[in-house]
């Protein structure tokens, strides 16, 4: 019993110092209350501060991925550009080398009047310093895509017209024609930059509207009203310039499958337009007596073989194209005596009857030293006279192969904008050259016109080489309509308003 007792006060002891030792807390999970509040601001911190960082890291993946997007499709670009490379056109090269070769022979045979002090290579020199210009941009456009032509088609038609509008109302006069500026020291004669802007701007808005019926209302309606805004105002720089873009502009139009009954409104809008401006121009001119002392002084050194320079001077050319016109019905007669007035085509015919068939050799013009302005309006006369009917029915015939291998690469495009572009540019090169010798054989009216590519002149040199690079550019990186890779790659690097196909050439 006792020894119950004492187990049993034993315990009771034990619980007590137990029960001393304990201390009852309020928890929450485990944690107190006072804990708890300091670890719940914590995680709210935590997730604040894991929240910003997810918010930075998103925008951070946002602008990668944007300028990922961006380099993708840059890269896809240059991939596309890349895949549609083509070589070279072997024949374009080889005619517009022909070209090079010839221009420097005839030309240096042509200049004997400009021959001045000791030297008598400075003609040559001065021309071959804007033939190597020229080369230099043919190189530079045939390495890049002609999608460029589609971006800044329309600039430069703006650029143009702004540049012919200065030349025909602030201009220096040439040979008694108010059509050149001066820019750094440089003439530059904007009528021929207009030829290729309108062309490559009808390139454009033909190739925007092309149909498998043609080409739409709003194509033919803008390109005409371009082509009427262009012609006017160039109609003061020479009425041959006038027709000859009205004439390649009609051209594209065919090529790009025109409904007849639209050409034939096209057609009507012009005559109607064109007789405006020669009633303006002609039934009511404005010369006074004064003037018409000026412009036949000029028209004596104009013969004479000079180059006419002058600025601030203004003269109306009305009598000058008017007489010139009945000069051409009248025609020239063996017994004509040789005056001021009609010896620019009486030597022209002397030296064209000199060359015989085979000519007389390059170099051994005879006429070159009386002939004006043999060098550059009448350069294709030299060209008989030196190499005779054989040289200037070759080179005739290398004008009409250009037009041909052009046809042939527009034949196979996919897509109906570089069809156009380089059609455009061989029918204006072409025509050009046509009625150069048209003019010198005396099918057409006297009238400045320089043979492409041989004739002195920067401007049109370098315009001209411009027209020969878009059109190398066009053969080396069109997609034949059979190619269906590079038709892709094609449509991945031209603007989605240039992707209409070549509905007039075969496929």
């Amino acid at each position: 019993m006792d020894r119950n007792r004492r187990g049993s006060a034993v315990s009771e002891e034990l619980m007590s110092e137990l029960n001393d030792g304990l201390e009852i807390r309020a928890t929450v999970d485990g944690v107190s209350p006072a804990e708890a509040a300091i670890g719940g601001m914590a995680a709210i911190g935590g997730a604040a501060a894991i929240g910003d960082a997810l918010g930075a890291e998103g925008l951070a993946a946002t602008v990668s991925a944007k300028s990922k997007a961006t380099a993708d499709k840059s890269s896809k670009t240059k991939a596309a550009k890349k895949a549609q490379e083509g070589r070279p056109d072997p024949y374009l090269w080889g005619i517009y080398i022909a070209f090079l070769v010839i221009s420097v022979v005839e030309l240096f045979s042509a200049s004997s009047t400009e021959v001045t002090g000791a030297n008598v290579y400075t003609p040559l020199i001065r021309h071959g310093m804007f033939l190597v210009l020229g080369f230099g941009i043919v190189l530079w456009l045939q390495k890049h895509h002609y999608a460029i032509i589609s971006k800044f088609a329309w600039i430069f038609a703006a650029v143009s017209l702004v540049l012919l509008l200065l030349s025909s109302f602030m201009g220096v006069e040439m040979n008694g024609a108010q059509r050149a500026i001066r820019i750094a020291g440089m003439t530059i004669q904007p009528a021929e930059i207009v030829k290729l802007s309108v062309v490559c701007l009808l390139s454009y808005i033909l190739g925007k509207n092309q149909t498998p019926g043609g080409v739409t209302n709003v194509g033919v309606i803008t390109a005409a009203i371009v082509v009427v805004v262009f012609g006017g105002c160039l109609w003061k720089n020479g009425l041959t310039n006038t027709i000859l873009l009205m004439t390649v502009s009609l051209c594209m139009m065919l090529i790009g499958g025109i409904q007849m009954k639209k050409l034939a409104i096209v057609l009507g809008v012009y005559m109607v337009c064109g007789g405006a401006l020669y009633g303006i121009k002609y039934v009511t001119p404005s010369s006074t007596e004064f003037d018409e002392v000026q412009q036949s002084q000029r028209q004596l050194a104009e013969a004479g073989g000079g180059v006419v320079v002058s600025e601030g001077s203004k003269i109306d050319r009305t009598g000058t194209q008017i007489g010139r016109v009945k000069r051409f019905l009248k025609g020239v007669h063996p017994n004509d005596p040789i005056d001021d007035i009609n010896r620019q085509v009486i030597f022209s015919k002397f030296s064209q009857a000199n060359g015989g068939l085979l000519g007389q050799g390059p170099g051994n013009s005879r006429e070159s030293a009386r002939l004006p302005l043999a060098f550059s309006d009448y350069i294709y006369s030299i060209i008989v006279e030196d190499t005779g009917f054989v040289g200037g029915s070759a080179l005739l015939l290398l004008y009409l192969l250009l037009l041909a291998r052009a046809g042939r690469i527009a034949y196979k495009c996919s897509r109906a904008f570089p069809a156009f572009l380089i059609l455009g540019c061989a029918v204006m090169i072409v025509f050009q050259a046509l009625v150069h010798m048209a003019i010198v054989t005396g099918v057409f009216p006297v009238s400045g016109q320089p043979l492409p590519f041989i004739s002195k002149g920067g401007t049109s040199v370098l315009v001209m080489s411009a027209a020969m690079g878009i059109m190398m550019s066009v053969a080396r990186y069109a997609a034949k309509s059979d190619d269906t890779k590079k038709t892709r790659a094609e449509k991945a690097v031209l603007p989605e308003e240039m992707q209409a196909a070549n509905f007039t050439m075969a496929k």
